[in-house]
């Protein structure tokens, strides 16, 4: 009974592929679908080249923290997904608004405390002090869209929903395309 338990914990584990969600790569939050739209706003957004999921979405206090706070918001999206009770729209729950604001001010403190943005921004005290950033940035970094059908196209595929021989050009558009280089280069001869 212990051995088949712990097969099966082992097998769900690597069905889950589990080891990827102890990394920093943002295509482990694709793992589960439900994250799709997130990873496609992120990735065509400007902190694509300065940010991964954890950088807002996890503590940096500690490492124990971190993995701590990875864990238990995990298993809590690994529950709601498993028992298909999914929210239409995701939403950041209180512990993870809380580290997201925390991220945004830790990433942008100069921002934030800099005198000058008083001049010319209404209530910059009260606004940096009072709500959080995404109240009055509210297309960073996730823009508006918040489903799958309002998304667009991601041309780079996401290694979880995608075969491993996938290629971004058809092959039938890459010998379209060699066949009009071959002609091209004949008629330069």
């Amino acid at each position: 009974m212990v051995a088949t338990f712990f097969g099966l914990g082992l097998y769900v584990l690597k069905l889950s592929n589990a080891a990827a969600y102890l990394s920093d790569d943002p295509q482990a939050c694709v793992n589960c679908h439900l994250m799709t739209p997130q990873y496609i706003t992120w990735n065509h957004s400007s902190h694509r080249d300065v940010a991964s999921c954890n950088d807002c979405h996890v503590p940096h206090n500690n490492i124990f923290n971190q993995y701590y706070f990875k864990a238990k918001d995990g298993l809590y999206h690994a529950s709601i997904f498993t028992i298909r009770a999914e929210p239409q729209v995701i939403k950041a729950r209180g512990p993870s608004i809380e580290v997201i604001q925390d991220n945004c001010v830790r990433c942008h403190s100069s921002q934030v405390t800099d005198a000058k943005m008083t001049s010319f921004v209404e209530d910059h005290h009260a606004a940096r002090t009072d709500r959080t950033c995404w109240e009055c940035h509210r297309e960073v970094p996730h823009g508006r869209v918040k489903s799958l059908s309002s998304v667009g196209h991601q041309i780079e595929p996401i290694r979880a929903h995608a075969p491993p021989d996938l290629q971004i050009i058809p092959s039938w558009l890459k010998k379209s395309m060699q066949e009009e280089n071959t002609k091209k280069a004949a008629q330069r001869k």
